[in-house]
């Protein structure tokens, strides 16, 4: 007995209207994804011929010796608070602290720094070597 079929079938996919679906497609998302921000306010700003306030930093440096520096002047822990509120203008938007810290300084004390600039309303920036320039890792 041969059960065998003696023509076998191929299945077939017409793509013809696949070009059509996907132009379709490609339409609606481009018209869509314009629309995805309506929420936006397209305005003229004014322009300024220049910068009329520019944002100070304090720098505020830590040697390997553990001692303190707001700029180049040496300043003690239990200062460090005051001195920094002298600093910083009154009214200023967003003041910023740059610490900078050696490698051996224990984070405690840069952490120490953080927290008196918190208090004080000011973001701090941790002050990192330029890696084109720093010498290779221990």
């Amino acid at each position: 007995m041969n059960l065998r079929r003696s023509k076998k079938g191929h299945a077939e996919l017409h793509s013809g209207a696949l070009n059509d679906i996907l132009f379709i497609l490609l339409l609606f998302f481009l018209i869509v994804s314009s629309l995805a921000n309506p929420n936006v306010i397209k305005l003229m700003l004014p322009k300024a011929k220049s910068n009329t306030k520019a944002k100070q930093t304090v720098v505020v440096s830590i040697d390997a010796g553990q001692q303190y520096y707001v700029g180049t002047n040496k300043v003690d822990f239990a200062s460090l608070r005051q001195v920094l509120i002298t600093k910083i203008p009154q009214g200023e938007v967003d003041p910023t602290i740059v610490i900078n810290a050696e490698e051996t300084v224990p984070i405690g004390m840069v952490v120490g720094v953080m927290q008196i600039a918190r208090e004080l309303g000011a973001k701090t920036v941790l002050g990192t070597a330029n890696p084109q320039n720093a010498p290779p890792a221990k």
